[in-house]
């Protein structure tokens, strides 16, 4: 992911909530709406969230240390995290206890102008966000469906701002109608109907977020298409002749790890065979740049060896597997 379209999305995101928090807020106080307050907590979270992403990107460029030799890369990924829970928490249940409450308790929106004008400034305001948040994604989305893109990225923080603008427009319109229905009807309980819908779309998402960005936490293999690069890189047909086994890590969105038992002829000196690992390594970071901590290890291929398959105990996880993209 480029960090400078990462960057431009979520400031673009945390403008536009701050602006639209602060007026939703207003026209709470003004109206009693609680699609209005709900909407304002909604509108604060999604800031900090913002700038939750942002901190995790100031954190993640820390260079290595003895304590932490491969970097801070995965930081992204632990306040990507963080953004769900919040998300959950402070945006759904509080969403859902208010919306519990004014179905409850109902009663009548007053000065009816200040939700509605607030609702469509934070409607064209958020539709300003999700459109950058669109263009800065489209370019690394590249022929993938929306769908996969946000489930096949590695870099975390423009998946969180496309799926926090499209939760907020869905809620704003969400509450918009709430309130549209409470004033038509006179009931406020419409009010309270569209303020639940608002807490269970924002579970969702926070759910959604949370398992994909869980599955960056534990450790994501580069995409196929990088590990075929890699394992064509490997090989040069004269002192690497295969590759025998390979796993690969990504240590953070923009560096890799790979690890690769390679084989070799039986009859080429330790000179030689250097020369080839060092050669190796050169081409694939050539192929894929983001591949920066490289261990190679060379060993004779025996075929009867390789027949048994991969030792467990030797190789976690067992026998070597292609990356698969996540469903």
């Amino acid at each position: 992911m480029s960090a400078s379209g990462g960057t431009k999305a979520i400031v673009a995101a945390l403008a536009a909530n701050l602006a639209i928090a602060a007026a939703k807020f207003v026209a709470f106080l003004f109206s009693g709406s609680s699609s209005m307050l709900a909407e304002s907590v909604h509108s604060v979270a999604d800031s900090g969230n913002q700038g939750l992403l942002l901190l995790g990107g100031k954190k993640a460029q820390r260079d290595a240390t003895p304590q932490h030799p491969f970097g801070y890369g995965r930081e992204r990924y632990i306040y990507a995290f963080l953004v769900s829970i919040v998300l959950f928490s402070v945006g759904g249940m509080f969403a859902i206890y208010e919306g519990y409450e004014k179905i409850k308790h109902p009663h009548d929106i007053e000065h009816w102008y200040w939700p509605v004008g607030v609702l469509v400034f934070a409607i064209i305001a958020e539709g300003f966000s999700f459109r950058t948040a669109i263009k800065e994604s489209n370019p690394l989305r590249g022929n993938l469906s929306w769908k996969e893109f946000v489930r096949r990225a590695k870099a975390p923080e423009l998946p969180v701002v496309l799926l926090e603008d499209l939760g907020a427009l869905v809620g704003l319109v969400l509450a918009l109608g709430g309130v549209g229905l409470a004033l038509l009807t006179g009931d406020g309980v419409w009010d309270g109907i569209g303020t639940l819908c608002i807490g269970i779309l924002l579970i969702l998402i926070a759910l959604v977020l949370a398992a994909e960005t869980k599955s960056l936490l534990l450790g994501e293999a580069a995409g196929v298409e990088e590990v075929k690069k890699i394992e064509a890189a490997l090989v040069d047909g004269d002192t690497v002749t295969r590759v025998i086994h390979m796993r690969t890590l990504h240590l953070g969105p923009e560096e890799l790890l790979v690890a690769a038992k390679i084989a070799v002829q039986h009859d080429d000196s330790a000179t030689e065979v250097a020369e080839a690992i060092n050669a190796a390594e050169a081409r694939i970071r050539e192929a894929v740049p983001i591949a920066r901590v490289i261990y190679i290890e060379p060993d004779i291929y025996s075929e009867t060896e390789a027949a048994k398959g991969a030792d467990r105990d030797a190789t976690p996880g067992g026998p070597a597997q292609q990356p698969e993209a996540r469903h």
